[in-house]
């Protein structure tokens, strides 16, 4: 997904063939933390407006963190992002890991009182693959049986082999098998959706507080657009006994100053620090800091002729230092990437970028960086480098990194790039609209595979911005996708990345960890690293003064 490192502060699944492997309590246990007579409302920032709370529509870190409070899958991840009942209180596999059948709990229900059926799931997942709702995770869907063809316009929603058998059972048959599926339906774009609600508000589905039905711990009570968004405790949740934070505020707050000023004053809770926030905080006993499984990179638009040009790309991704970015923008343990994947993705026997290497050597080839501009000049039949422009969202370390870039372009290049500026929102769509020259952007992972990331620069992939086009990649891709045989699987993977980052059409810059501080009354805070940034489910506050 599209992160933004600034909004606020997964593992494979073992499939049990043809038994019952997931199963929930069908009532609530009522947990004791937290005590009554305690205020149990948090206050926490987001780094900018929120996108869209549609799961068919939404694609970022922003939209996501609301989403994940007021909605539910049929799998919830539990504290160690391991596959947990939610919606289904129960599921079964077949012996050849292709068919899931769910069965949900009896009271699954809506913000309005409705019961959450199988034909709720059913509609969400076809309409995310109607090639007319432009959803950009459906190819996270298309791996359902039919999935692909009826998203390419090839094929019916009929054929599309999701079914809900009755309101309570629901049937899914998988083109191939997928280890990681189960994990995968914790992940919005595989929430459910209410056919009469969504078809009652129209285009407007997830776009206002009203426009908004939630199936999850909290619902939504207010949005002030640019300002703030507050969600409540779900009184129909099935599991809401488990649920102890009655509110929760999130505040619109750009600037990481203005952030640390209204934690200071005890106007937040928490937030995500940056610079030299981290020093400040780094010895306090609530200070905390994690590797994210995401990659900060730059799209080059490779309908500008100059970007047409791989070793254009190459020399100004070389061209960067990706560790002093880190270290100036940051300053919080991320550190220069050494390729797309992030170190933490697991390949089955270890970490992929363990496994692959560097795939970069950015430092070997930064001395070759200027030479490999002036032949990609020549072979572009430029004299020399066109004006660009450089995009980025408008958030203080937004500012500072493409400040960063363009001096390290003009040091170690002798070229000059205009920066961009807007807020998040635009520049995502500009992004999706192909609308840019270069883009400062970021990808975290969905899921804990490699696919996650690989997967998204397939020709005309959803997420394709740069409007790369390799078919030997192309191939690469789609037979790791079907291939049972795992280790030949990241066999392909490992080339798929080797050569992605041959033709370098995008460039990494860094590997992002994050650091955090809190007030010591917020217990039990669920961090994830996959999805959305955090579970809120069973967070509760005790001992505040």
């Amino acid at each position: 997904m599209n992160k933004s490192k600034w909004v606020v502060l997964g593992l494979a699944v073992t499939v049990l063939s043809g038994t019952i492997v997931g199963c929930g309590n069908d009532k609530a246990v009522v947990s004791d933390k937290g005590t009554s007579t305690e205020k149990q409302e948090l206050n926490l920032t987001l780094g900018d407006e929120i996108p869209s709370l549609d799961p068919s529509k939404g694609t970022d870190s922003i939209s996501f963190t609301i989403m994940g409070q007021i909605n539910e899958g049929l799998i919830r991840l539990d504290e160690k992002g391991q596959p947990t009942a939610g919606v289904a209180k129960e599921w079964k596999v077949s012996a050849d890991g292709k068919t899931y059948t769910f069965t949900l709990r009896d009271d699954a229900k809506w913000s309005d009182g409705s019961a959450v059926t199988a034909q709720d799931f059913e509609y969400s997942w076809k309409r995310s693959l109607d090639p007319n709702t432009k959803s950009s995770y459906a190819f996270m869907l298309a791996w359902i049986a039919g999935g692909d063809a009826y998203n390419t316009g090839k094929g019916t929603a009929d054929e599309v082999k999701v079914k809900a058998k009755d309101d309570k059972t629901l049937e899914v048959q998988l083109e191939s098998a997928k280890p990681y599926f189960l994990e995968q339906l914790a992940f919005p774009v595989f929430f459910p959706e209410k056919k009469a609600f969504v078809e009652k508000v129209g285009d407007k589905f997830g776009g206002d507080v009203d426009k908004v039905l939630s199936n999850g711990p909290f619902k939504i009570t207010q949005w002030s657009h640019e300002q703030s968004v507050e969600i409540v405790k779900n009184d129909t949740y099935w599991d809401k006994g488990n649920v102890k934070l009655d509110k929760v505020t999130f505040q619109v707050v750009k600037d990481p100053g203005a952030r640390e000023n209204l934690f200071e004053a005890g106007q937040i809770d928490r937030f995500g620090l940056l610079a030299d926030q981290v020093d400040r905080y780094k010895d306090k006993p609530e200070f905390k800091r994690r590797n994210d499984l995401y990659t900060g990179y730059l799209e080059y638009n490779s309908a500008r002729p100059a970007l047409a040009n791989a070793k254009i790309r190459q020399a100004l991704t070389f061209a960067i230092d990706g560790d002093k970015y880190t270290d100036i923008v940051f300053h919080d343990g991320s550190v220069g990437a050494t390729g797309f994947v992030p170190t933490g993705i697991s390949d089955g026997t270890g970490d992929f970028r363990e496994h692959n290497g560097d795939v970069m050597k950015t430092k070997e080839n930064a001395a070759k960086a200027k030479t490999l501009l002036a032949e990609g000049l020549k072979e572009a039949g430029l004299t020399e480098f066109p004006k660009l422009k450089l995009a980025s969202s408008d958030s203080a370390s937004g500012k500072k990194g493409v400040e960063f870039i363009k001096e390290q372009w003009r040091s170690n290049l002798g070229i000059d790039i205009e920066v961009e500026l807007m807020p998040f929102k635009l520049r995502l769509q500009k992004q999706r609209s192909k609308d840019y020259d270069i883009s400062i952007t970021n990808w975290g992972a969905d899921y804990n595979d490699p696919m996650t990331f690989l997967d998204l620069f397939v020709t005309d992939g959803g997420f394709n911005d740069v409007s790369y086009k390799n078919p030997k990649y192309d191939a690469l891709i789609k037979s790791a996708q079907v291939e049972p045989d795992a280790k030949k699987r990241m066999q392909m993977l490992y080339d798929a990345e080797k050569m992605f980052m041959a033709d370098m059409p995008v460039g990494p810059v860094y590997f992002s960890a994050s650091t955090s501080i809190s007030k010591p009354y917020i217990k039990n805070w669920v961090n994830r690293v996959t999805g959305p940034d955090m579970d809120l489910k069973t967070t509760y506050i005790q001992g505040k003064e």
